[in-house]
């Protein structure tokens, strides 16, 4: 699977259906190519057999054996392929240690869906994209 080169491709881990059709929508609207999966397990998989992804919004609950937590761990291994892929953690709580933890991790931002509005989620993920050199 090989996505259109000029566009880029964000996958989208979340399991909430009526979500991720918003998430979906409001980043085709913004020019990206859209993957979603609904486990941490699938979400691999994909990074595993599609050839470019350019940024991972990824929900911190998810279910399976693995957090969040634990799939930004591995993906931030020094040997990792996707050591340098920008994620986004977008989740329902903020507790301080899980917040500290993935910055500690290098996640580009954690954002609390209630204290966000979705396009302002997106508009900074676009941002944050656009910006990298």
């Amino acid at each position: 699977m090989s996505p259109t080169p000029h566009k880029k491709t964000i996958l989208v881990i979340e399991d909430e259906r009526p979500l991720v059709t918003a998430i979906q929508t409001k980043l085709e609207n913004a020019g990206f190519l859209v993957v979603t999966a609904r486990t941490i397990d699938q979400g691999q998989d994909y990074l595993e057999n599609i050839d470019r992804i350019d940024a991972l919004w990824l929900d911190h609950y998810l279910p399976g054996e693995k957090s969040g937590l634990d799939f930004v761990a591995e993906l931030k291994q020094p040997k990792s392929k996707w050591k340098k892929l920008p994620i986004f953690i977008v989740s329902n709580t903020a507790s301080s240690g899980n917040v500290r933890s993935y910055l500690r991790l290098g996640v580009s931002k954690y954002c609390v869906k209630a204290e966000h509005r979705l396009d302002q989620i997106v508009e900074d993920l676009v941002s944050f994209l656009n910006n990298q050199k």
